[in-house]
């Protein structure tokens, strides 16, 4: 009852903004909301984190049905994502708490880390669709025997990472995919990526939970207007053509992350 009178407008209109940007672009979430959280709203950057790895478990865990019956989701993929990433969100979980959450050195890092995630994001927005085409022009150059290995240390840079900042499991996760399985079509890609982020959201925003660093009335607020804002966003997929889509997000992704390195 508490969380539903706690409801704020402003998070509200934040949510309905970044969903819609989610719904018709595709980059995740937390590429965009945690940085809005920290920079406008002066939200504790650990507190900005674990609300925002709990709101992206919700909504991807809807994107996954939406995608698991379409039957476009990889589990064997996932679960080599999902081997790699949660032993490493756990440990990157109890190194966080051994540093002291919520305290200055840790914020410190998450800044960092953020800042550093996002630079990541940039060339995978920017250059997604010449990353795959050149996936695809080189056919499976990684021998079969590798690929789950690989699949799994990315898991791994993917637990660390998103535990860390929140970000790394939408668009660098889909990029790196490519590149593993190019025979994979983009809407299986899309899929097995979603899945995977919802058990590693998940633990990692329990996490930030149990160290008090998630405050669930802006969560509740920032799902009342996202879900709407997907929707929207979804609708409109075609009303702003893919190349200036990119280009607006990676220079927005670009200035942000260098904002907070």
């Amino acid at each position: 009852m508490f969380v539903l009178t706690a409801i704020q407008p402003l998070y509200v209109l934040s949510g309905l903004v970044i969903g819609f940007l989610v719904g018709m672009t595709g980059v995740g979430g937390g590429s965009l909301m945690t940085p809005l959280l920290i920079l406008a709203f002066g939200v504790h950057p650990q507190a900005a984190v674990g609300t925002d790895l709990l709101y992206a478990a919700v909504t991807k865990s809807v994107g996954t049905l939406a995608h698991g019956k379409r039957g476009v989701i990889d589990w064997p993929a996932v679960g080599a994502l999902a081997a790699g990433s949660v032993p490493a969100t756990l440990l990157t979980l109890w190194w966080l708490h051994r540093l002291g959450s919520p305290s200055h050195d840790t914020s410190d890092i998450v800044r960092v880390a953020l800042g550093v995630a996002l630079l990541l994001t940039v060339p995978s927005v920017l250059f997604r669709p010449w990353l795959q085409k050149w996936s695809l022009g080189r056919g499976a150059s990684i021998p079969p025997r590798m690929v789950r290995p690989l699949t799994i240390a990315l898991g791994a840079c993917l637990g660390v990472m998103v535990t860390i900042s929140s970000v790394g499991a939408g668009a660098i996760g889909v990029t790196a995919l490519m590149l593993l399985y190019p025979s994979f079509s983009t809407a299986r890609i899309v899929g097995s990526d979603i899945a995977h982020a919802v058990p590693l959201t998940l633990i990692a925003g329990a996490g930030h939970w149990v160290m008090g660093d998630v405050r669930l009335p802006m969560l509740a607020s920032l799902l009342c207007g996202s879900i709407p804002g997907i929707l929207l966003g979804s609708a409109c997929v075609n009303a702003v053509s893919d190349r200036i889509q990119r280009g607006i997000l990676a220079t927005v992704l670009l200035i942000v992350g260098a904002r907070m390195v």
